[in-house]
């Protein structure tokens, strides 16, 4: 491989023009595509197979409504002193709902007519619910929500819009921009050129607009989740400036050992390039394995990542040597004044500090291991009271409208009034569905725990008028809905509990009755999301772990290697839970992260982030690792293959993980929950798996075991191909004794 890879780089180095070319050809193209094809993004999350999105299949079915569309809450609070019973403030509340009435609106629950005020009569909220999803509603539905609330506060209330009617799609925030600027401060000082230091830069932000503007373009045709462009974002910048560095700093090395530009080039993407084709998969493998989960989004998600890493692997194996080629000496000439110009790559005659610190591990590898051991079990302890939910009003900065009406209803209703339980009794081809109903009321009041209030849709027989509608839309759509109100909120460990509860009470009910009774809303909704994803983990884990540690082996030839990669990723995957856990449920440090409230882990992070912190880690495993394969199978003994690998590699990996720590750290300033857990699980994850896993606790045990940690069966050994990617066969083709005695500087 490391040939072709070798002939890859000096043809585009050669060919400039073409390769320039053609990656500005396919970004013109996906401008025009974003531009003309672009659809909307949505935030809906939804499992067919799960009980609640049965029901809310159920409903549509018969009724044609969108049982899961957006709503809105308009709550309402009374001036001091004031109750909000009085006829004029009727009427005004009144005049406010009259004028929140659009074509997308289903219903408007009128909180005199359904009792929701409060007892002291000072607090009302009213449910607008609408036909489809908030990221469809249209400006005019938001617009007359907005007008609504701001008439009330001119009036003399208090007036605040929650549910999820108002929500909007996360745009671009300042994450992506905060961490390029840390990526060009940490690029100018490893190359010590700006214009070195543009290089990466360039070609990762171009990757990054070629992905994103075919995920919009993709918009068009297929519904995507709003967080899939930002996850793509986020990987696509951090790998594209990881994997460019590491071909750059090669490519200085070899300049600064004498070599011509292109012959540089060339090897650079032979040598470097092979581990950069090898980090990358080991990336895709672990995103495209979320497909494996079954979950339309979280597939959606991985598959836009792993196309936008694909794209920063070719970009950095063709575009970066071609754009080396225009920049021609400028990129080694072009030094930074104060910044001593030094090899990216380390010198064996120079003791750095990789050097220095490698060594001293070694001398104290069993303290330095079993130290690094400690401190990753603290780190992680707190996963072990990881709680898992879908994001809610609740969780939104405090400043917010939706979080300010999320409070207010929990003061004054219970915090359970924010996220209410339906139970759907489908009675179509039931004999007696009036018994049905009721048995259901009854096994659903025998559930005591948690539950705030049960609300039938059952009439009165005393109201002769009432009663008749009700048989009557019994008989029409063949189902009623019975609301729970739980006494927690929404993402409570009580909430999720008295989900199952129901469900146990009322798996009698079709062999009592006929009827089939089904617990759903979108409380419920986030605990069958919550549950699936929790069920599949082990299984995603088991596939993509296996895949990525068979690829290691083709890699480096070596059984305890792969081995010892995948149990350094577990040490780095539960230090990142347990931080998260730590900062979002416990509520440490919330202050310093931009939060203001404690609340279970985002649903998705922990496949999500085991995932992209799999490949993420597999990265620095293969970027270090391989260099000391390279002295090794050029003839050094193991451990001093340690020390000289890790010394030549140390501190390009050093300048990779703080870049890609910078960019994940940038999203953490943003809004959007999921983004926000994410950006800080990453941050942490590559912290802890570069510099306690990759620096201190690889070197311990490479150096604990010795020659050992190569061994590979014979017949293993005989059956699996040789894709050379430390360069070996590539080393034979160049004569390497000979340019070796080219002298330094020369060019």
């Amino acid at each position: 491989m490391a040939i072709y890879l070798y002939r890859l780089g000096r043809w585009s180095f050669r060919h400039r023009s073409w390769v320039i070319g053609a990656w500005l050809a396919l970004l013109v193209l996906g401008g025009v595509g974003a531009t003309t094809l672009a659809g909307r993004t949505s935030d809906r999350f939804e499992l067919p197979d799960t009980e609640s999105s049965q029901a809310f299949a159920l409903i549509k079915e018969r009724t044609g409504a969108n049982a899961d569309g957006a709503t809105a809450q308009l709550v309402v609070e009374a001036p001091e002193g004031e109750q909000l019973t009085s006829p004029a403030s009727k009427r005004a509340i009144g005049a406010a709902l009259a004028g929140v009435q659009t074509r997308h609106v289903l219903s408007i629950a009128d909180p005199f007519v359904t009792g929701a005020v409060s007892q002291d009569g000072t607090t009302a909220y009213a449910v607008i619910t609408y036909d489809r999803q908030a990221g469809e509603l249209s400006t005019t539905d938001k617009d007359a929500l907005t007008e609504a609330a701001t008439t009330l506060r001119d009036d003399g209330f208090t007036a605040y819009v929650g549910g999820d009617a108002l929500q909007e799609t996360p745009g671009p925030g300042s994450g992506e921009a905060i961490g390029i600027i840390i990526a060009l401060v940490v690029l100018a000082v490893t190359l010590g050129s700006l214009v070195a230091a543009g290089m990466p830069l360039l070609t990762a932000v171009i990757g990054v607009a070629i992905g994103l503007l075919g995920i919009t373009t993709l918009t068009g045709f297929v519904e995507l989740s709003s967080t899939t462009p930002a996850l793509a974002s986020m990987l696509g910048l951090a790998v594209g400036i990881d994997y460019a560095l590491f071909i750059m700093a090669r490519f200085k090395h070899e300049v600064m050992r004498g070599r011509e530009h292109e012959e540089a080039a060339g090897i650079a993407a032979g040598t470097a390039g092979s581990a950069v084709v090898f980090a990358g998969l080991t990336v895709i493998i672990a995103l495209t394995g979320l497909s494996l989960v079954g979950i339309s989004f979280l597939t959606q998600m991985g598959l836009a990542a792993a196309a936008t890493v694909a794209i920063a692997v070719l970009i950095a194996l063709t575009l970066l040597p071609a754009l080396l080629s225009v920049a021609g000496r400028h990129v080694t000439d072009g030094h930074i004044p104060g910044l001593k110009e030094r090899d990216p790559e380390g010198d064996a005659s120079t003791p750095t500090q990789g050097r220095r610190w490698v060594g001293l591990v070694a001398r104290h590898r069993v303290s330095a291991l079993v130290a690094a051991l400690l401190v990753a079990g603290t780190v992680a302890f707190p996963v072990t009271t990881m709680e898992l939910a879908l994001p809610d009003n609740g969780t939104q900065p405090a400043s917010s409208q939706a979080r300010k009406a999320y409070d207010l209803i929990s003061d004054k209703f219970g915090p359970g009034t924010n996220g209410p339980l339906a139970v759907v009794v489908d009675t179509m081809g039931v004999d007696d569905a009036e018994a049905a109903v009721t048995a259901a009321i009854a096994a659903v009041t025998s559930v005591q725990d948690d539950v705030a209030a049960v609300i039938p849709q059952v009439a009165d027989p005393a109201d002769p008028e009432a009663y008749a509608a009700y048989q009557a839309q019994l008989q029409q759509v063949g189902f009623a809905t019975i609301t729970v109100v739980p006494a927690s909120g929404p993402s409570d460990q009580a909430t999720k509990d008295l989900v199952t509860e129901l469900r146990a009470a009322l798996a009698s009910l079709p062999d009592e009755t006929g009827a089939t009774a089904y617990v759903t809303g979108q409380t419920a909704a986030g605990v069958d999301i919550s549950q699936t994803l929790q069920d599949a983990f082990p299984t995603y884990l088991v596939v993509v772990v296996g895949l990525a540690f068979l690829l290691l082996m083709l890699v480096f030839r070596s059984v305890l290697v792969p081995l010892k990669a995948t149990l350094g990723f577990l040490l780095s995957i539960g230090m990142s839970l347990g931080a998260t856990v730590a900062v979002f449920q416990w509520g440490w440090l919330q202050g310093l992260f931009g939060l203001d409230v404690s609340s279970p882990v985002v649903f998705i992070l922990p496949l999500l982030l085991t995932g992209i912190l799999f490949g993420l880690a597999m990265d620095y495993e293969v970027f270090l690792v391989s260099r000391m394969r390279e002295e090794h199978v050029h003839g050094r003994e193991a451990r001093a293959s340690v020390i000289e690998g890790f010394a030549h590699s140390a501190r390009v990996v050093t300048a990779a993980a703080l870049i890609m720590v910078g960019v994940f750290a940038g999203f953490i300033t943003g809004h959007d929950p999921i983004i926000k857990a994410m950006g800080f699980a990453l941050a942490v994850g590559v912290l802890a798996d570069a510099f306690l896993v990759r620096m201190v606790i690889v070197p311990a045990v490479m150096h604990l075991v010795g020659e050992r940690m190569w061994w590979l069966p014979r017949w293993l050994d005989r059956l699996l191909p040789d894709l050379d990617i430390e360069g070996e066969a590539l080393t034979r083709e160049l004569g390497e004794v000979a340019a070796a005695d080219v002298p330094a500087g020369t060019r």
